[in-house]
């Protein structure tokens, strides 16, 4: 299941307090049209005053005092819509949700078109658990605001528990492509495949159980949770089902490669070559083994050759394609497919040790040193990037749940 998050601050787009349509209601009342002028009368200057105590508040962070300035304006000024919108707002902010709910739908009768409290009425639903009337409100907002990842991310997260994984899956993915490095967005969307994934086992199990794809699906699962020796032992029976099947000797190669079995990947790697010889990347794995192993660097050049001409672009078998070279003492070729690979992966760390070792061995220290210090500093961006998704999984496990 999803963990549930906090909700967000009103630093987020959707969930901004809109304090310049109060501002403009309240400080420009003769150039609003005739309907806003019908919707927003008696703006006195008690009005004026409060909202600018209520501001005021707001800004050293004085939510209460701010909550009791804006409930005496909508006293005051009861069909100013916006007012319900910030209300509501800080109620959210608060975790008062029923609060927030109450004064965000009364807003919204009075001004459907307010996208940001359509966003926060969802949220506050989301909240209380009411997830049906949550995704309306939501789906409003985004339909009025197609780029509000707020109110897409609370949408995606809505979906979910209403269990439609397929149209969360759509939201997640296009936030991915617009916020690229949002690990949260990556992290739910991970969470997401995981259950899609137990969720077409279960389908193919209703089918039969003992089918080769069930176990194949069983096994991705397993993987994916880098449980490789249950992996094993479902990717198996996919063999032994369907020992001439493009696939089922690759993924059971794939996981004794990850538990750096190397014989029994390499057996299975050449069957898989065997049923595809187009795969690509067990062509390139071969070549690996036999440098993991330190063994035939010609036998390793050659297959990353293969495998090369099969996927030109597949950067890790232009990695080792260039570990091999070092090892034969060709260390321009080396550098040359280095640099190559660079220019599609400039931020693989690997590719810059290996660079260094090769100017090295051409006696070019200073290039040498160069390549090494990038390398420093990307495994040390790596590093820091751990170390922030570790932090950011034990404050998500103290979230409330």
């Amino acid at each position: 299941m999803l963990r549930k998050y906090p909700p967000p601050s009103l630093c987020s787009a959707a969930l901004t307090i809109p304090v310049l349509l109060v501002a403009i209601a309240l400080a420009l009342p003769g150039q609003l049209t005739s309907h806003a002028r019908a919707a927003a009368p008696q703006l006195d200057p008690r009005v004026l005053k409060l909202y600018s105590e209520a501001k005021a508040a707001q800004t050293r962070n004085d939510i209460p005092v701010a909550i009791e300035k804006y409930e005496a304006i909508l006293q005051a000024a009861p069909r100013l819509g916006a007012a319900y919108n910030n209300l509501g707002a800080l109620y959210l902010r608060q975790g008062e949700y029923r609060k927030a709910a109450h004064i965000l739908q009364k807003g919204l009768k009075l001004n459907p078109d307010m996208p940001s409290a359509s966003a926060l009425l969802g949220t506050s639903l989301f909240q209380l658990g009411e997830y049906a009337e949550a995704r309306v409100r939501l789906e409003a907002a985004l339909r009025a605001n197609p780029n509000d990842d707020s109110a897409e991310l609370m949408l995606a997260k809505d979906l979910v528990k209403v269990e439609d994984l397929e149209s969360a899956a759509n939201h997640l993915r296009r936030l991915a492509h617009r916020q690229p490095k949002n690990q949260e967005v990556f992290y739910l969307l991970g969470q997401l495949y995981m259950q899609l994934s137990e969720k077409a086992l279960a389908q193919l199990n209703a089918v039969d159980p003992n089918s080769v794809f069930a176990h194949e699906v069983s096994g991705d699962v397993m993987a994916s949770m880098k449980n490789y020796d249950g992996a094993i032992l479902e990717y198996k029976k996919a063999v032994e089902m369907a020992p001439h099947q493009a696939g089922t000797h690759y993924k059971l190669a794939d996981a004794y490669w990850s538990l750096t079995e190397w014989d029994s990947a390499a057996q299975h790697f050449q069957a898989e070559l065997n049923n595809d010889p187009n795969n690509c990347l067990a062509q390139w794995k071969l070549g690996n083994i036999l440098l993991a192993q330190h063994m035939s660097p010609d036998d390793a050049l050659a297959d990353t050759d293969r495998a090369l001409a099969l996927c030109p672009k597949l950067t890790q078998a232009r990695v080792d394609h260039a570990r091999a070279l070092l090892l034969l003492d060709r260390n321009d070729d080396a550098v040359r497919e280095l640099k190559a690979a660079e220019q599609t992966t400039p931020e693989e760390p690997s590719l810059h040790f290996h660079l260094a070792q090769a100017y090295r061995a051409l006696g070019k220290s200073q290039e040498a040193r160069a390549e090494m210090a990038i390398f420093s500093k990307l495994e040390e961006q790596a590093r820091a990037a751990v170390a922030e998704r570790a932090r950011q999984v034990i404050e998500n496990k103290k979230a409330p749940q």
